[in-house]
């Protein structure tokens, strides 16, 4: 399996840290602690992949039924919105 270098960031405010991953949009969380906003993340970048895997497969089939060769004509934006609402993002 390929491994993927992300960069986390955290940053301390007053309510405690906020953190989110610089290559990865709408992956971003916050803790009181800096152990619980590492915590955070690590479950919001799981789910961001999950989604945009989810997505992708979604695109992949559709673009087969509707004989299109490119597979990104069949997710929009607002799909992939929805998608991250429905799971609490």
């Amino acid at each position: 399996m390929a491994q993927l270098t992300l960069t986390a960031v955290y940053m301390k405010v007053r309510e405690g840290y906020v953190a989110f991953v610089e290559e990865l949009p709408g992956t971003n969380t916050q803790g009181d602690t800096l152990e619980e906003a590492r915590a955070n993340l690590s479950e919001a970048v799981t789910m961001v992949l999950d989604a945009n895997r989810e997505l992708s497969e979604q695109a992949l089939e559709g673009a087969r039924h509707s004989g299109s060769s490119d597979p990104a004509c069949c997710v929009k934006r607002t799909d992939l919105i929805r998608h991250l609402e429905r799971h609490g993002m």
